[in-house]
């Protein structure tokens, strides 16, 4: 519920023609569905490494279907963006993906970090969608770690940014992140980190005691 209505917040806005997409709700729920298990699954590797706790081949494997699903889903949902902006040749919806994949009036800072974001996608879901190479450790890391930063890559940067591109006055302005937004993001991150590390510690002393 919390995804769906940050994307409403952005699907509201009349005049962010790249928000203004039925799909936004959806295509929250689906990377939301990618990265989370993602960044999970990697945890639960850590936490395997750095105490006794083994969550399971199982639980391991349910947790890879479910971002198997929700990636090929969100990389649809591209897909589907794509088709209706240029399809349709609408100016506005073009320009925010124009943008994104090949610069716009000589501006494309992104482009970059989105072409990686479809290398990292593509390459992850091929990792994931073959069950050989799923349900092997090393492949399922590399795997997780592409999905997840992909996904942080589409959001994050292409989603967020691109909707102030081009300004109301039809203008290219670039953003690039200033030192004190760089330090709140880092403060953040660290605080949920912290937060993380606390509770695994906590319920992984708990289980110990109950093992032994």
């Amino acid at each position: 519920s919390i995804h769906t209505v940050t994307a409403f917040l952005y699907a509201g806005l009349p005049g962010r023609d790249y928000w203004l997409t039925a799909l936004m709700g959806a295509r929250f729920l689906a990377s939301a569905f990618a990265s989370g298990p993602a960044l999970l699954i990697l945890l639960c590797f850590v936490v395997k490494r750095v105490s006794n706790f083994d969550p399971g081949e199982e639980a391991l494997g349910k947790l890879s279907v479910i971002i198997t699903y929700a990636l090929a889903i969100s990389l649809f949902f591209v897909g589907l963006e794509f088709f209706t902006a240029f399809y349709s040749q609408v100016p506005g919806h073009m320009e925010g993906l124009t943008y994104l994949f090949w610069g716009l009036e000589g501006q494309g800072n992104l482009v970059p970090f989105m072409w990686l974001f479809v290398i990292l996608a593509v390459a992850g879901f091929i990792l994931l969608i073959n069950p050989r190479t799923r349900r092997q450790e090393s492949t399922l890391k590399i795997a997780c770690v592409a999905v997840f930063i992909a996904m942080l890559l589409e959001k994050g940067l292409g989603l967020v940014v691109t909707g102030f591109i081009p300004n109301p006055l039809d203008t290219v302005v670039e953003y690039a992140p200033t030192a004190p937004e760089m330090a709140i993001t880092v403060g953040i991150w660290a605080i949920g980190f912290l937060i993380i590390t606390v509770l695994y510690k906590m319920a992984i002393g708990v289980k110990e005691e109950i093992d032994f």
